[in-house]
């Protein structure tokens, strides 16, 4: 294929996932009562142990907050269309070796980017909810904007999602020559501050909170780099040896 027809085969691409997670928002846009309610558990949870209450501040923030929550419910819950998509893009560019190797960790980004949903929801969400408000001065009532809440929740829920996929898209990329052991580890000082942005991107504005979606994001990073040395490296080795033996 030529530059124009990639560009063209991307387009199409994007504009299909554009779609589904159109279709996606609009589903879970009307579904959006029951979703905000599911996500407020966690914190409904640390306020009736510590005390506090849920409110808003302005006539639209229950409206601009649910569009929000339906959008980015819509990337999570479309997430097996829209990872098909992206594999349809990229499967006319592997060997047929490099295919057989990527195909299962496609289902297997599937189930992780589930894990690190559930990961945040069960685990990040009451653990932080809890231990932000122990921390600092005590005697003080908590009241907690519902907007700022609903849109920092969601983020970090596809944060960790897209998260937990790293170790994942470094094996394929790995399968597919395009990062090595050797590149990762030199580049291992810049990953970490990108992922500090983002941490401090999806995290509310404080230290605590980043440091707890910063370190699994560096845990994971380094799950993928082993994954790599341990399991890509050698299979690409075998390739390349029988390759040679059949030119023999």
């Amino acid at each position: 294929m030529t530059l124009i027809e990639h560009l063209e085969e991307f387009r199409k691409t994007a504009i299909h996932i554009l779609v589904i997670i159109i279709v996606a928002f609009i589903v879970t846009y009307a579904l959006s009562d029951q979703v905000a309610e599911i996500i407020l558990m966690p914190l409904r949870g640390a306020l009736k142990i510590n005390g506090g209450q849920i409110i808003y501040l302005g006539l639209l923030d229950k409206i601009t907050a649910q569009l929000e929550l339906g959008l980015w419910c819509g990337v999570m819950i479309s997430s097996p269309l829209w990872f098909f998509e992206i594999w349809r893009f990229i499967r006319p560019g592997l060997h047929d070796y490099e295919v057989r190797m990527v195909k299962p960790f496609l289902l297997f980004g599937l189930f992780l980017f589930w894990s690190g949903v559930a990961f945040a929801y069960f685990v990040v969400f009451p653990f932080g909810f809890k231990m932000m408000m122990e921390y600092g001065v005590t005697n003080v009532v908590a009241t907690i904007a519902l907007r700022e809440y609903l849109s920092m929740a969601v983020k970090i829920l596809v944060f960790f999602g897209l998260a937990f996929q790293m170790p994942n898209v470094l094996i394929i990329l790995g399968f597919m020559g395009i990062v090595n052991k050797k590149m990762l580890n030199s580049s291992r000082r810049y990953i970490y501050v990108i992922l500090s942005i983002l941490a401090a991107v999806f995290s509310p504005p404080d230290v605590f909170s980043m440091m707890v979606v910063w370190i699994p994001s560096i845990v994971l990073f380094e799950v993928g780099v082993l994954a790599v040395t341990l399991f890509v490296h050698p299979y690409l080795a075998r390739q390349k040896a029988a390759g040679e033996e059949e030119k023999k």
